[in-house]
């Protein structure tokens, strides 16, 4: 049995809805499918660039009403860009419920893009832009995809460039989303104690004015690429390190072992296998994780960790050393069960997360056309046969296919 519902407007938009009774508190989304991977050369930065300028004023409203209107009812009012996705949302308790999603829909479809503000909003967003480069824990990864996507917008970063943001003007916004809009490919997510019919209606009152949106997707899917081990310098004092390359996207039937895989490799447990190696055992590194980044046509694997550049070499050698031990060392029966355990255990405590299972909701709706239930997620994980995962680990981890990318300070 579903425990959520789904309803399909005349328009194609679509509303997800799970109740949660023993909640005071309702969140709500509207999740676009859209984001950086959607934009052209000299758009580079314009998904993000138009979820900041969403709250600079609508035909209604202006920046001011924007930002107070749930505010002064203690409610919270975000949103976020992806190379996929872009999302407007928010929490409110559940007597505000209808006053959140009229915002939404407002700033999300009625936006009129300032030229004021846009230029205003440049100097912000390039400010953004350099509060990521002087981190190189976030630089490195912008860096990495580059080389993992090469001529590709899965390449480029969410922010984009300084030249193309700078570039940008009212006529490039109203083009870019008339370009990536279709109505079958909004979803309208809410979770908290609001009754579906409610729900139902609310969006209704307030999306079916809605333009009939219905530009083509046009994605193109990446390439196989040619690893690379590179090194740049800067002016930093660790040595910052990423190890990785291709794995599987978001309809390959690997998908969920992989994802326990990387989990016992170096997921948030502190047992994780790297985390054991690096730091507890060996004292080498303050932190270090895995990280499996899934999208429609492809998937990527890295390694992070940041030393002394002293003790990189050694570093390396142990994250290579855990790596074959997953391709030539199948898991026993107690380790396989455990790592399945932990695994279940971290999703069962991430659905108790509201606003998390509201926009996981919206994003599953878009990409698989339904919600995947813990039930038969754990159903998944525990086909999963310690023979898959080294088959796996043979696959991906193998070193003709890995990339190494270091930031190395300044001699």
């Amino acid at each position: 049995m579903k425990d959520y519902e789904l309803y399909e407007f005349p328009s194609g938009l679509r509303l997800v809805h799970k109740r949660v009774l023993h909640t005071k508190i309702a969140h709500c989304g509207i999740i676009l499918d859209v984001g950086s991977r959607d934009e052209r050369p000299h758009e580079q930065g314009i998904a993000h660039f138009w979820e900041h300028m969403a709250f600079k004023g609508t035909e209604k409203r202006k920046t001011y009403h924007i930002l107070s209107r749930l505010e002064d009812v203690g409610g919270e009012l975000n949103a976020y860009t992806t190379k996929e996705k872009v999302c407007f949302h928010a929490s409110v308790i559940e007597s505000h419920f209808e006053k959140a999603l009229e915002l939404l829909a407002d700033i999300a479809f009625h936006s009129t893009f300032p030229e004021k503000e846009i230029e205003k909003e440049k100097t912000v967003i390039l400010e953004e832009m350099a509060m990521y480069q002087d981190d190189p824990a976030d630089a490195i990864y912008d860096a990495f995809d580059e080389i993992l996507f090469p001529n590709h917008p899965l390449g480029w970063s969410i922010v984009g460039t300084t030249a193309s943001v700078g570039s940008f003007t009212r006529q490039h916004f109203l083009d870019f989303v008339r370009s990536n809009i279709h109505n079958e490919r909004i979803a309208i997510s809410v979770v908290g104690n609001i009754p579906f019919e409610k729900a139902k209606q609310v969006a209704e009152k307030y999306l079916s004015d809605l333009p009939n949106f219905a530009a083509q997707l046009n994605r193109q899917k990446p390439q196989q690429y040619t690893p690379q081990q590179l090194v740049q310098y800067r002016p930093i004092h660790q040595a910052h390190c990423l190890i990785g390359g291709h794995a599987y996207d978001l309809y390959d039937p690997k998908r969920i072992p992989f994802f326990m895989l990387n989990n016992l490799l170096g997921g948030p447990g502190m047992n994780s296998r790297l985390n054991m190696s690096l730091r507890e055992k060996h004292g080498l590194v303050y932190s270090t994780d895995s990280s499996y980044n899934i999208y429609l046509d492809a998937g990527t694997f890295s390694i992070y960790f940041a030393t002394d550049p002293n003790t990189l070499p050694k570093c390396k050698a142990l994250v290579m050393k855990e790596l074959q031990k997953l391709r030539e060392q199948p898991l026993g029966t107690l380790q396989l069960q455990r790592s399945k355990q932990q695994l279940m255990g971290q999703l069962a405590m991430a659905e108790e997360s509201n606003l998390g299972m509201m926009l996981m909701m919206g994003k599953s709706i878009l990409d698989l056309g339904r919600v995947e239930s813990l039930d038969e997620i754990f159903e998944q994980i525990e086909r999963i046969k310690a023979t898959d995962l080294q088959e796996i680990a043979c696959e991906v981890f193998a070193q003709d296919r890995l990339s190494e990318l270091i930031f190395m300070p300044e001699k």
